[in-house]
């Protein structure tokens, strides 16, 4: 029960989600599944209040003594976030919102993903929805990895 709770962290870490939650719940030998499951949760759980107060935390912090310089980069994170995925999108903001958030590399997660969206005054149910599918094929491409199916594929060409 324990490990589980460690990967529920895991994936609640800004920066590293369930990228990282995954391929340690495989390292450590968890059943895939439930793994997973508790991965996704764990990163889908600060969305919410992401998007409805990250945006406003920042803003009011961003002239802090202490915390400024962070939240400062915060901000900036997801408004360059926000402008990529409007420079590229277009029409499929929401589309780009997906993949933005579903392709597994640094920078780029549900809760940039969902930082962006605020920014970008973006629907919030609509937004929840394409990061949790993002977040979802996240979590497929780094179980996939962490399975050794990418490197299986190199050994067959």
């Amino acid at each position: 029960m324990i490990k589980y709770l460690i990967v529920f962290l895991i994936s609640m870490v800004p920066l590293v989600e369930l990228r990282v939650a995954i391929p340690y719940a495989v390292g450590i030998g968890l059943d895939i599944l439930p793994s997973c499951i508790v991965a996704v949760l764990g990163n889908m759980l600060p969305v919410p209040f992401i998007f409805l107060f990250a945006r406003r935390i920042l803003e009011w912090g961003k002239d802090k003594k202490y915390i400024g310089k962070f939240f400062t980069w915060c901000l900036e994170k997801g408004e360059k976030g926000g402008r990529k995925l409007e420079s590229k999108a277009g029409k499929g903001l929401y589309v780009a919102l997906l993949l933005f958030v579903g392709i597994p590399i640094p920078g780029t997660g549900a809760w940039t993903g969902t930082l962006a969206a605020s920014i970008l005054n973006m629907d919030f149910k609509k937004s929840v929805l394409y990061v949790l599918l993002g977040v979802l094929l996240a979590g497929s491409i780094m179980l996939l990895a962490s399975l050794g199916v990418f490197g299986a594929i190199n050994l067959v060409k």
